[in-house]
């Protein structure tokens, strides 16, 4: 029995095995690193700094535009876990930017990001924008807060709203129920704020009031 042809099959299977073991920790590498300057990105957001944020974000775009094309040859590495977490990721980013920008939802055709990704990306920033909601309390910027809530609602919403959709993307019920309790806490906060602000504003009205009453007494005493 001849084994040489049977040995060469197997020589090239293990040299395809190889092969897609390489590309797949390449890609790991790669999305570790689209991941890691999409968070950094949103971070940047945060601190204000737009313009260094849009480059990190851009950096993340370019790796992900580097796996499409090696998607064309290894169809199979659009199914890594980690593939999806990068693009979920990067959406975030592109979405909570562009809100931060001028509050218009950026299309995912736009940032070329598959559709799921795209709705689990937009259901996190909820959570982003929760956290810009506080930091606008602490500057003294409320109506800031509120804008912030108002899109918090509007995002949750519409994702309710995807009817069957809603129950067949993996995780996105999960994450609408964070969502709700999220917007529900932010409320409460801005509510607090407002009531605390009122509550200042009608305790210094008063002590003035207090002084000119108290001045005009004691201009008629003398």
């Amino acid at each position: 029995m001849k084994t040489t042809s049977l040995r060469k099959f197997l020589k090239r299977i293990e040299e395809e095995v190889k092969h897609r073991e390489k590309v797949r920790q390449e890609i790991q590498a790669s999305m570790r690193r689209a991941i890691r300057l999409s968070k950094q990105g949103i971070l940047l957001i945060h601190e204000g700094n737009l313009e260094r944020a849009k480059d990190l974000i851009k950096e993340a775009s370019n790796i992900l535009s580097a796996l499409r094309e090696e998607a064309e040859k290894n169809p199979e590495i659009l199914h890594m876990g980690i593939v999806e977490s990068a693009y979920q990721e990067y959406a975030e980013a592109c979405i909570f930017l562009k809100l931060v920008e001028d509050g218009s939802f950026i299309d995912p055709k736009d940032i070329g990001v598959p559709s799921i990704p795209y709705v689990l990306g937009l259901a996190d920033t909820i959570g982003e924008l929760r956290r810009r909601a506080l930091d606008s309390i602490r500057r003294g910027k409320p109506k800031l807060a509120e804008e912030c809530l108002r899109i918090m609602e509007t995002i949750y919403l519409e994702l309710e709203g995807i009817d069957e959709a809603y129950f067949l993307i993996h995780g996105l019920r999960r994450k609408c129920d964070e969502a709700r309790r999220i917007i529900e806490a932010t409320r409460g906060d801005i509510t607090m704020e407002i009531r605390r602000n009122t509550l200042e504003r009608s305790i210094k009205a008063l002590e003035r009031a207090l002084k000119e009453v108290s001045g005009g007494g004691e201009a008629k005493s003398s």
